[in-house]
Order: structure tokens, then sequence, then C-alpha cells
């Protein structure tokens, strides 16, 4: 069977009267546009860290708490779409088995050691605190790429569609990736923004302390 065919195969797999799908694409789009906004106003106006009296801190926490949640019910309706979904036997030998578990496990060590690397403030959004790490960590997983979160979770999104054997989880996972990419296109160059405008001021404080000197 040729691509293209298999393609049309895997598509006809796919139930689209099942409102679970859309709502499943809905959480998935929603949770990056959320924390971006939410992330971007913080650095702006500080309302979160104004809300906690002050505490640049706790407000991450509590954005961390929100996102990680948010994240825990994407994943429910994720699952739940799968369910609601019919399996197409050409995903249900045990080669693909393997597969999705190698995935799953590649996904996850992405994620959990990025989380590792850079703390609880430096996973969830703490440079739009003002919370800001000392240097770039360039250590694993950033040594293979500058995105171990969400190129991790895009695998595991995929490692759970093999594994349940549903074509619906592959278009899923590819409406997750280019979710992710376009979070990127956003965040990346924001944050080097943020970074490079404490190179700024940390090059005018030592300027400024120069010239006391002299």
């Amino acid at each position: 069977m040729s691509i293209p065919a298999l393609l049309t195969e895997f598509v006809d797999y796919v139930d689209f009267s099942q409102p679970s799908l859309f709502i499943s694409a809905v959480a998935i789009a929603f949770n990056p546009t959320f924390w971006n906004i939410v992330a971007r106003k913080e650095y702006r106006d500080r309302f979160l860290t104004r809300a906690f009296g002050g505490n640049a801190q706790r407000a991450c926490y509590a954005l961390a708490a929100t996102i990680f949640s948010l994240g825990l019910l994407r994943d429910f309706l994720y699952e739940r779409a799968l369910r609601d979904q019919p399996s197409h036997p050409a995903l249900e030998g045990e080669q693909v088995t393997y597969a999705a578990y190698a995935l799953l496990a590649a996904g996850n060590i992405l994620v959990i050691s990025s989380t590792w690397q850079l703390g609880i403030t430096g996973t969830f959004l703490g440079d739009y605190f003002g919370i800001l790490m000392d240097k770039m960590v360039t250590g694993f997983p950033f040594n293979i790429t500058s995105a171990p979160m969400y190129y991790g979770s895009t695998m595991s999104f995929l490692g759970s569609a093999l594994l349940y054997g549903k074509p619906a989880g592959i278009l899923l996972t590819l409406h997750v990736l280019i979710v992710y990419i376009i979070a990127i296109q956003y965040e990346n160059p924001f944050t080097s923004g943020i970074y490079a405008k404490r190179e700024r001021e940390r090059a005018k404080a030592a300027g400024f302390e120069e010239k006391k000197e002299l």
C-alpha cells in the first residue's frame, strides 16, 4: 500500500463526530496560550507578584501549580478522546507496542531531566517573574534540543497514540507539535530579551562602578 493510500485509510479511522476529539484539541492549544499570556502580563505589570504580597517566588509556584494541573486535565481529556476513537489493525502489533513504550520512556526522560536541570522556577516561567538563572543550561537534555519539555511531551503523546492503536491520537499529536512549535517561536525571543536586558543592566552597573573608582 502506498503512503498516500495508508494516510487516507488512517484518516478513515478518525471519528470526527466525537466531541471528545475537539475538546482534547482545544485543551492542547489552550495550555501554552494561557501560560504565555499570563506570564507576559506578569512580566509587564507584576500582577501575580502583587497578588502574593510582593513575593515573586510564591507567585511563580502558584502559576506552576496551575500549569501542572492544566497539564493533568489536558492528559485526561486526551486519554478520554483516544478511548472514544476506533483502533487501526496496523497499530496493534507487537513492534508498534515496543515503539510506543520507547517513545513514552524517551519523552519522559526529556521532560523529567529538563525539569531537574532548570528547577521549578526555571521550568515554569520564573524568568517572567524576575527569577533568572545565573547562566544558560547547556547539559543534557539541552545539548540535544533547546526545547526538551515540548519535544518530550510530543513524544509522549505519540507514544500514547501508538499504545492505544489510535490514528486519532497521531492526528492530535501532530496538533500538539504545531502548537508547541508556534509557542517556541513566541517564547524563545521573549526569554532571550529578558536575559539580554539583564546583561545590559549588569554592564551598565559595572561601568558605573568603574567611574566611581576613578
